[in-house]
C-alpha cells in the first residue's frame, strides 16, 4: 500500500541521493510530497515563510524518510522537520498522527564505514554500532526504544535492526532496492499512535 511520504536531508550533498529515492518509488512517487528540482528556491525568504512552506508539504504525509548524510547536523531544518513530523498536529479540525520514520544511510566514498562499524560484545556476540555524535538527538532518543523491547539475543541484549528502534536505520543501496518494505515498516510502527515505542517528540 503506498503512503504520502515526505524526504528531510541535507540540500548539498543528499540531493543526488534524494532524487534517486523518487526514482526508486516508481509509480507510489506519485505519492511523495516533498521538494523535487522543480521546488521554488526558497533560500533568501523568511524562517516563518520556510516553515510555512514545509509544514504545507509535510502535514498531510505519513512517513518521513530522513537522509543520514555526513554533514547533515549543518542543516538548519533537518532536526526540525523530524520534531514536526512526530507530532499530532491540527489543522482544520483534523489531527495528523506521528509520522513513521526511516533514516537512510548515504553511501559515501563507496560504502558506509563512515557513520557504521561492528562491535564484538563481551559474549562474542558481533553488533552494528552506529556514530551517533554525526546524527541529531532527537534521533538518537529514538534509537532502541520499543516498549516493550524484544531482544533477537538474550544474551548481548540486541534487537531486531527495524523493530527495536522507532527510527530504523537503513542503508541507501538495501533502501532503494526495495523502498515499499522499508516504508511499510515505518508506517506500521505509526499506527495506533506508536504505542509499541517511547516516542521522544521534542528536540
Amino acid at each position: 500500500m503506498a503512503h504520502k511520504t515526505f524526504i528531510s536531508y541535507k540540500y548539498s550533498e543528499a540531493q543526488k541521493l534524494r532524487d534517486s529515492i523518487i526514482n526508486a518509488l516508481g509509480d507510489d512517487a506519485t505519492y511523495y510530497k516533498g521538494e523535487t528540482s522543480d521546488s521554488p528556491d526558497l533560500t533568501d525568504t523568511t524562517t516563518d515563510n520556510i516553515k510555512r512552506h514545509l509544514t504545507d508539504m509535510m502535514y498531510d504525509t505519513s512517513v518521513t524518510i530522513v537522509i543520514i548524510s555526513p554533514n547533515m547536523k549543518q542543516s538548519k531544518w533537518i532536526d526540525w522537520e523530524i520534531e514536526y513530523s512526530l507530532k499530532s498536529i491540527t489543522r482544520n479540525d483534523r489531527t495528523s498522527h506521528p509520522n513513521g520514520i526511516v533514516g537512510v544511510i548515504m553511501k559515501y566514498n563507496g560504502g558506509y564505514d563512515w557513520f557504521k562499524y561492528s562491535v564484538i560484545n563481551d559474549d562474542g556476540c558481533r553488533a552494528i554500532s552506529y556514530k551517533t555524535n554525526l546524527t541529531y538527538n532527537i534521533i538518537n532518543k529514538n534509537r532502541f526504544n520499543q516498549n516493550p523491547m524484544k531482544y533477537s539475543c538474550n544474551a548481548c541484549k540486541t534487537v531486531n535492526s527495524l523493530t527495536g528502534s522507532y527510527i530504523a536505520f537503513v542503508e541507501q543501496d538495501d533502501f532503494l532496492s526495495n523502498p515499499d518494505k522499508y516504508i511499510e515498516n515505518a508506517f506500521d510502527k505509526s499506527e495506533n499512535d506508536a504505542a509499541g515505542y517511547n516516542l521522544v517528540k521534542t528536540r
